[in-house]
């Protein structure tokens, strides 16, 4: 993901979805340890709900 597509990703976690940025670090320091992508690893460990999941697949279509 482009550095600027990355920012208005982060961008639309928290001002859309309202995920918080400790929730947002906490994903990004396990991702570091597993291929996984973000998104999951915020559903993975309850940090997002599956429609929230949903509605980030949905913007990842269209950035």
């Amino acid at each position: 993901m482009a550095p600027s597509t990355y920012s208005k990703f982060i961008q639309f976690l928290t001002d859309e979805l309202a995920v918080s940025m400790s929730s947002i670090d906490f994903a990004v320091r396990h991702r570091e340890n597993s291929c996984d992508p973000l998104p999951m690893i915020l559903w993975q460990y309850g940090l997002i709900s599956l429609e929230q999941l949903d509605r980030i697949f949905d913007w990842l279509e269209t950035a």
